[in-house]
């Protein structure tokens, strides 16, 4: 157990003791003048690991989002998505303001968009319509609770996508998750897609970044887009260090953090007043109501906190995230936690 039990966000994990000893030896240059050797060695090694020619390090998942579909959407076109996606929802209205893009959104099932609907929302080619570019898929879905959007599903909205000549993006900031949950390899999840981002600073453990892959072409391209973006970092490969024993030490133990939220779900769900899906629980995030208790809310964070516990709520609900940083007995004194402050 933590001092601090912290279920706030994969996010909030710090680096491994082997990450820091990576930063402090990595081999420097300058990533603008493309003379920086550990960066260079990320981008191509998670390239190589999701299937794509090339990678692209980045700040952040929103930013390497927002470069693909820049890449993908010219201003004025329409890039669909699931409703609660967040590249629509979560990134600040960027898609707006940097493709000049605008979004027609669908309702899905758990995240998953039914590919018959996803095809009946793509524009007739006419002057009076925006011209539809682009589909994008999110996995793992984190607003409907960290779902595994399944391999059928993303082979299918691909050849929709394929059809009708579209370009297709996943937004994989927690693909890892859907990686070792259902044991399907990274290629054949990233196989159909154009262009995938995925992120490093949520389980994985890195201080920051995400890398977005595609072909040499795109990426060439994104590096352009990064630069204009402000995302260009110099001595990046303090950083890209870390991403490499992400990738290469990091995946696997997710299979931890999946148990621990199937077990504090578990505990959860036989709480009086407690509404929570269990069939949501797919990966490592958690979601659920106190219906009628909504106003008391502020005041269980605040309880819950003097409890040294620390969680998250978005308007009626709770999101509770399990991650390297907290284990099971965290789990344990956070279902002690909500049984003091539900009572």
């Amino acid at each position: 157990m933590h001092d601090i039990s912290d279920f706030r966000s994969d996010t909030v994990t710090l680096p491994t003791p082997a990450m820091r000893e990576a930063m402090a030896r990595a081999e420097l240059g300058d990533d603008v003048l493309g003379t920086e050797p550990t960066a260079i060695k990320l981008e191509a090694m998670t390239a190589d690991l999701l299937g794509k020619e090339a990678g692209l390090f980045v700040p952040s998942g929103t930013m390497g989002n927002q470069i693909a579909i820049a890449l993908h959407a010219q201003r004025g076109q329409e890039v669909i998505c699931e409703f609660s996606a967040h590249t629509y929802n979560n990134e600040s209205g960027a898609l707006a303001l940097i493709a000049g893009a605008q979004v027609r959104p669908i309702h899905g099932s758990a995240g998953i968009m039914e590919p018959s609907h996803v095809e009946a929302l793509i524009r007739p080619a006419n002057i009076h319509n925006p011209r539809t570019a682009l589909i994008t898929v999110e996995n793992t879905h984190n607003a409907a609770g960290g779902t595994i959007v399944p391999l059928e599903n993303i082979r299918a909205l691909g050849e929709v996508a394929r059809k009708h000549k579209l370009k297709y993006h996943l937004d994989g900031a927690r693909l890892w998750n859907a990686h070792v949950a259902t044991g399907v390899p990274l290629k054949d999840l990233c196989a159909p897609f154009d262009t995938v981002n995925v992120c490093l600073s949520k389980g994985l453990c890195s201080p920051v970044g995400s890398v977005l892959v595609g072909s040499r072409e795109e990426i060439e391209r994104g590096r352009y887009l990064r630069k204009q973006l402000g995302g260009g970092m110099r001595q990046s490969g303090i950083l890209a260090a870390c991403g490499i024993v992400s990738i290469t030490s990091m995946i696997e133990r997710l299979k931890d953090d999946h148990s621990n939220a199937r077990k504090l779900a578990d505990g959860l769900a036989k709480l009086p007043g407690v509404q929570l899906d269990l069939a949501t629980v797919q990966t490592n995030i958690i979601y659920f109501s106190v219906p009628g208790r909504e106003a008391q809310f502020p005041q269980w964070l605040e309880r819950l906190k003097q409890q040294k516990v620390l969680a998250m709520t978005l308007g009626n609900r709770w999101r509770l995230v399990t991650h390297n940083d907290v284990d099971a007995q965290d789990c344990e004194r956070a279902l002690s936690a909500f049984q003091s402050v539900l009572a």
